[in-house]
């Protein structure tokens, strides 16, 4: 679905909209993104999970980066049938760090209440990420489980600068409800695909 074509979702009876956001290359969209949204619908009670592709991830090399185009296509396809939702939304808005498409995201849909979604491994490096701080100021987070990054993650940067905020895994249902600052790590059987390891075809 092409950004263009997002509205406003409207509320359920009695509550607001629970969107997840999973940002990132998909480059290309494979099982693992697919594990992670499952698990985050499920776990957090979630009406739908949007993936942002984004146009260029300024952080990854230009080079091996398939197209926009072919990196949507490749998402929609993985996704059919499914509450997960594609977006090139970044390439309407003109945002370029994710702490920007937050904020442009709650401005665009005031109805909806946003979690932002990330692997283990992400809140590893996530304190190099433009304004990263903003992005726990803005709306909750979820980390989840991934192979090998687990400990890591509990022991980065960004976990000890909010450490304070992480709510309890039994109450994750609660997290898109809940005022940012605000976190949870969720366990989850652990999936080992990834993009690097589909482009080297191995």
């Amino acid at each position: 679905m092409r950004a263009s074509a997002f509205r406003n979702p409207p509320a359920t009876t009695g509550r607001h909209r629970r969107i997840g956001i999973l940002g990132g290359s998909f480059n290309p969209a494979h099982a693992g993104h697919l594990h992670i949204s499952r698990h985050a619908l499920d776990r957090l009670r979630l009406d739908e999970v949007w993936w942002l592709v984004s146009p260029q991830n300024p952080l990854k090399p230009i080079d091996g980066m398939a197209t926009l185009e072919d990196r949507m296509n490749g998402a929609r396809a993985l996704t059919q049938g499914s509450k997960i939702r594609v977006s090139d939304l970044e390439r309407e808005i003109g945002t370029q760090y994710t702490a920007d498409t937050l904020k442009a995201l709650k401005g665009r849909f005031p109805r909806c209440r946003f979690v932002w979604i990330m692997g283990a491994d992400n809140l590893i490096e996530i304190n190099h990420w433009n304004k990263w701080t903003a992005i726990f100021e803005t709306v909750p987070v979820a980390v989840l489980a991934r192979p090998d990054y687990s400990f890591k993650a509990l022991v980065s940067t960004a976990a000890k600068r909010f450490q304070r905020y992480r709510i309890k895994e039994i109450r994750a249902s609660a997290l898109a409800d809940s005022k940012p600052p605000a976190w949870v790590f969720l366990e989850i059987p652990l999936s080992a695909a990834s993009a690097t390891l589909i482009r080297s075809g191995r």
